[in-house]
């Protein structure tokens, strides 16, 4: 304990010394340089869209009092210029008021600016009208794309120097990203790839910030960009920056991995993420980004293809900013060990040293035994391991890492964990379970005579949508006229869900397939025909757009084939070349009856027990807001698929019907941020596809046990 005290008292006066007020930021093979000082760096990622700016200053403090230096962000393209040369940095897509607050709070920025940045968003971040550009391609060495990319980049660039912010200039931005891990893909645009790296590179440079550029999983980054590594394990996968000049950086250290539905949330342990920390700043590394520090929430339609709407709810704060123990206090006290010997880090020649099969040390020692510090490493994963250090016996615990600061005591081991587990616990606060709290409007089921947009042949969907909607209506009239004694509908589709309907009336089912599958699915259900003209309805929905992968603007979703199949006669209908009728999006969503502003835009009907268990329904409610600072949260557990606005703001969509392999639903509680949320008549609208039912959702606040006093202290503005 006596130790312990040493470590922190020498940390916070470090802390002190370091001011972010701005500076020269360089760099050497050894580390980046502030202010012509060596620095290691632990930075979290806390994405200013995915949560609100009354959230910021709590989160930022969090993760300062985490031991954390940098806050590192994404620029979201598709929000800030939803068209062209229309710009919006208002309310949760304010950068510079985000990044003003993490200066308050004495810590430094990491901007990747990208623009394309994946991230599990929705078009990787790119704004659908970029597909609409002539003889565009994406992420290449293509002129029109160039064009915009540059357009994007100097305008984010140019508005952080007007406000002062990067390092050069007094304030807190000391990195920037161009990119994001094109090296995955770069191959697939053969000589173009290469040159529109170059490219890519020296625009971003050429803008001087006055602070380094990095590319991420890019070994081929032209100079002066910094090549730096994503993963879980880049002590052990990275092969190292491409010159001998630049610093060894982590730019994303998953501490979860996202979640789709259908899946199972990825759990790694405190442990397993310290352990991998400690090896990469054994092995010379000096920034390490924890990805994601704080996920939050993927607010509105803003998720990628069937990514759920809480991201990242196992980081060290979870989607509410509640700490999770004891990921975040573990992750804390090595943070703690690092920087109590970082100068020797910095400035010791590191050697290293088999103590074993699976032992080793690395050895970092200054001139003249000015210090020492040593990392020993049992990768062992079954068995402790004895070993001796310097004519001293330690005992290592199975795959853990030992931080000794002096090469003598033991002040932090990856795998001892001292910091108590928490629980986080929900609370209701209100019960819908009474029908006369709801009203509900069931919108419309067009038919081919409806639709103005007409082909013949089944358009594809992200086109016709141009990411405003997640539903596109694809509607035929037939006159049927054969022996057909089992008819099948049969339906193939490259989006994620397809619902049919017969007649406008007659709901014949629905299918969906999954995040694992990118070959479409399949739906067959039976239809029933007699002699004469039939309207066939069908709803082609994507959760999501794709994120990720060469040639995005080329991308196909929606439906590929349809076909009325008798399987008796082996007779067919094959409408893939057919006279279809289009639709984009819902009558409630062209209405914005979410709005209260709106709500009488349609009619709407009190609620009976035969208005549940629908397709394509609206519901209508208002509660009040539960007393308390506490997150809050829908339960929304006996609803099927759709989306929820609160006052108007989308909380995001939910897909409850969509079962993981246990039988549970991925995602059952649905994140109301206080800021969305009036004292009483909060008005609360579903948009429900599948059927599910309002009554028992619940309202519940949020709150965790167990955490100690001294795992979290507020510390003032300022304090550094």
């Amino acid at each position: 304990m006596e130790g312990r005290r040493v470590v922190c008292l020498v940390v916070v006066v470090m802390m002190r010394i370091f001011d972010v007020n701005g500076g020269d930021v360089t760099y050497d093979g050894r580390s980046l340089i502030i202010d012509g000082q060596r620095r290691i760096l632990f930075s979290g990622s806390i994405h200013y869209p995915r949560s609100t700016p009354q959230m910021w200053p709590s989160l930022i403090e969090k993760a300062k009092q985490g031991g954390v230096d940098v806050i590192q962000t994404y620029v979201f393209w598709n929000l800030h210029e939803p068209k062209p040369g229309q710009y919006d940095f208002s309310g949760r897509y304010d950068l510079v008021k985000f990044i003003k607050e993490i200066q308050s709070q004495g810590l430094y920025v990491c901007l990747r600016i990208g623009p394309f940045i994946e991230a599990e968003w929705t078009y990787g971040g790119f704004p659908f009208w970029l597909h609409d550009i002539p003889e565009i391609i994406y992420r290449s060495d293509n002129e029109p794309f160039k064009f915009y990319m540059q357009n994007f980049t100097t305008k984010i660039v140019s508005m952080m120097k007007s406000e002062g912010l990067y390092a050069s200039q007094g304030g807190p931005i000391i990195l920037s990203q161009i990119e994001n891990e094109y090296g995955n893909i770069e191959a697939a645009f053969h000589e173009k790839g290469p040159s529109y790296v170059k490219w890519a590179a020296k625009m971003a440079v050429d803008l001087q910030t006055g602070v380094p550029w990095v590319m991420c999983k890019q070994p081929d980054a032209p100079d002066p960009v910094i090549n730096t590594c994503n993963g879980m394990k880049c002590g052990e996968t990275f092969s190292g920056p491409n010159s001998p000049n630049k610093p060894s950086l982590w730019t994303e250290n998953w501490t979860s991995f996202y979640h789709v539905y259908g899946g199972e949330p990825y759990i790694r342990s405190a442990e397993d993420i310290a352990f991998h920390v400690a090896l990469f700043i054994a092995r010379n590394g000096t920034y390490v980004n924890y990805y994601m520090y704080h996920g939050g929430t993927n607010f509105g339609r803003t998720s990628s293809a069937y990514v759920i709407t809480s991201y990242y709810d196992q980081a060290p704060l979870d989607e509410y900013g509640l700490l999770r123990q004891p990921k975040w206090g573990h992750l804390k006290e090595l943070h703690d060990a690092i920087k109590n010997c970082s100068t020797t880090l910095l400035e010791g020649v590191q050697t290293n040293m088999s103590l074993g099969h699976y032992q080793q040390a690395y050895i970092f020692r200054k001139e003249a035994d000015q210090g020492c510090v040593a990392f020993l490493i049992n990768d062992d994963r079954e068995n402790n391991a004895t070993i001796q250090f310097q004519n001293h016996t330690y005992d290592l615990l199975p795959k853990s890492i030992s931080v000794l600061p002096d090469c003598h005591n033991v002040i932090f081991n990856t795998a001892k964990v001292n910091t108590q587990p928490n629980n986080r616990i929900t609370n209701t606060s209100l019960v819908f379970d009474s029908n006369d709290r709801w009203t509900y409007f069931k919108d419309d089921i067009p038919s081919y005579q409806d639709t103005l947009i007409r082909s013949d042949t089944l358009l594809e969907h992200m086109n016709m949508t141009k990411d405003e909607s997640d539903y596109v209506w694809y509607t035929l009239r037939f006159n049927h006229n054969i022996s057909c004694t089992e008819p099948v509908l049969h339906v193939e589709s490259l989006a994620h869900v397809v619902h049919a309907f017969k007649n406008s009336s007659i709901y014949l089912g629905n299918e969906h397939g999954n995040h694992n599958n990118s070959k479409g699915f399949v739906m067959e259900t039976s239809i029933e025909l007699t002699e004469g003209i039939y309207d066939i309805s069908l709803l082609s929905v994507m959760a999501g757009l794709p994120d990720s992968g060469a040639f995005l603007e080329r991308r196909f979703a929606g439906l590929t084939r349809v076909e009325i199949q008798c399987k008796i006669e082996k007779e067919f209908y094959n409408f893939t070349n057919y006279e279809w009728g289009y639709q984009v999006g819902l009558r409630g969503e062209k209405f914005q009856i979410y709005k209260e502003q709106n709500l009488d835009q349609v009619e709407w009907n009190d609620f009976e027990d035969s208005s549940s268990n629908q397709t394509l329904i609206w519901y209508k409610t208002s509660f009040d807001a539960p007393e308390g600072d506490d997150p809050v949260a829908l339960n929304l557990s006996t609803m099927g698929k759709g989306e929820a606005w609160v006052n108007g703001n989308s909380i995001g969509r939910y897909w409850v019907s969509f079962y993981t392999s246990n039988g549970q639903p991925s995602q059952s509680l649905y994140h109301v941020p206080r800021s969305f949320l009036k004292s009483s008549e909060n008005l609360l609208v579903l948009l429900e596809e599948i059927g599910g039912n309002p009554i028992h959702i619940t309202l519940e606040t949020i709150s965790v046990t167990n955490v100690t006093e001294h795992d979290f202290k507020p510390l003032s503005k300022g304090t550094f």
